[in-house]
């Protein structure tokens, strides 16, 4: 298999604070990685790096033989990273689709005197953009909604437009922040298998996520933060028997690390 993703020896400073220190892993075209650490473990940090909200301090993060610890996030989504984010983003006063669509816009060839003008070319596009948002809407089964303001939405559905406004961008790389915050037993479970129907699109997929359960279930491999540093890097299997981690998670549920074994 070929990295997709690699970060090399990454290391953010905030002032005299060091949320990661020396941090190395890479990512696998197809694969589903799980990015996972107590509260303060710094994988926020790390995933605020690799979508490219700031850079590094010192390290390197390699997206498709490209190094990209400099570059803004518009240009990280054009090249193929997209993210959601653990307290949501949508926008309230537009509907589910419009949403949607904000995310396809992106792939967009109109310049702005055509956008301005509302000329043939510019309409054409945006019924295209329409029926490409509803293509992703059908996929996250939120169709049903699509006239809907996303104000009026439940959180569980909120996180299925994101994600599918996500999916908009036509990722390489999927980012998800906590996809699973807030939701219940049987919507965490229908998340799950959304995310391993993503992957099976050819998109691969960064999660950092707090349920084991679904961490455990889907992942093709978890790396493991604590206090900034990577102390485990491996299979699900493999993490759940490090003593390393295990020491790191006492206090919590030895069960909530094994994902409920």
């Amino acid at each position: 298999m070929i990295n997709l993703l690699e970060v090399k020896h990454v290391t953010k400073k905030f002032g005299g604070v060091v949320a990661n220190n020396d941090v190395s892993f890479s990512v696998e075209r197809g694969q589903i990685v799980g990015l996972i650490g107590p509260n303060g473990a710094g994988k926020s940090t790390m995933f605020n790096m690799v979508s490219c909200v700031f850079p590094p301090t010192s390290g390197e993060i390699v997206f498709e033989g490209r190094n990209i610890e400099n570059i803004s996030s518009f240009k990280a989504a054009s090249l193929g990273i997209a993210r959601t984010f653990q307290n949501l983003q949508v926008f309230k006063n537009m509907t589910v689709i419009e949403n949607v669509m904000v995310g396809a816009h992106l792939h967009t060839r109109s310049n702005m005197l055509i956008a301005a003008l509302s000329l043939p070319g510019k309409r054409k596009e945006e019924r295209e953009l329409y029926d490409m948002a509803m293509e992703y809407l059908h996929f996250v089964g939120l169709e049903h909604l699509f006239d809907y303001l996303s104000s009026d939405l439940p959180l569980g559905a909120l996180r299925l437009l994101e994600l599918a406004r996500a999916l908009a961008v036509k990722p390489k790389l999927l980012l998800l922040d906590e996809i699973a915050a807030g939701l219940n037993h049987k919507e965490t479970k229908e998340m799950a298998n959304l995310i391993e129907r993503i992957r099976d699109r050819g998109v691969t997929v960064l999660v950092v996520e707090h349920d084991m359960d679904l961490v455990m279930g889907i992942c093709d491999k978890v790396v493991v933060l604590d206090q900034g540093v990577k102390i485990a890097e491996g299979t699900p299997k493999e993490v759940q028997n490090n003593e390393q981690v295990i020491n790191a998670y006492l206090g919590a549920d030895i069960d909530d690390i094994k994902g409920g074994e």
